[in-house]
């Protein structure tokens, strides 16, 4: 098994509905109108309804316990700025680079951002994660 090492990286497109944006405020019941109602939406300085940060964060997750590094995986800390909104139907790209290794712990420090299709992030942030066989 290939162990990860200090700057491997890994990126995936991501998109969400409103039908998940929907569904995301129903199970959080954070049903901030800013989210789902595009009539109020439309009088913010967004324009129209934005995503839950938490939901368009929740990439990382998504890539550390099913991808990178994958099954196994205990999603130890996050922290996240966010840095400009994000809308459905829109494809951002998750990435994620590896800065730190402590192979005695299995533990690892991942960046993570998440871009638009012009290079601007939107999130920023930092990941520590634990896996046994990959760190």
């Amino acid at each position: 098994m290939t162990k990860i090492k200090v700057g491997d990286t890994y990126s995936l497109e991501v998109n969400y509905s409103q039908k998940d944006v929907d569904a995301f405020a129903e199970i959080t019941q954070d049903k901030n109108p800013i989210h789902i109602d595009a009539e109020y939406a439309a009088k913010t300085p967004f324009e129209k309804p934005i995503i839950h940060g938490f939901l368009s964060g929740a990439v990382f997750s998504r890539i550390f316990g099913t991808i990178f590094p994958g099954e196994g995986t205990i999603y130890m800390y996050q922290d996240m700025a966010f840095l400009a909104p994000t809308f459905v139907d829109n494809t951002y790209i998750a990435k994620v680079e590896v800065v730190e290794v402590n192979e005695e712990k299995h533990r690892g420090v991942v960046k993570c951002t998440l871009e638009d299709n012009q290079g601007k992030i939107l999130i920023s942030g930092t990941a520590k994660l634990m896996h046994k066989e990959k760190f």
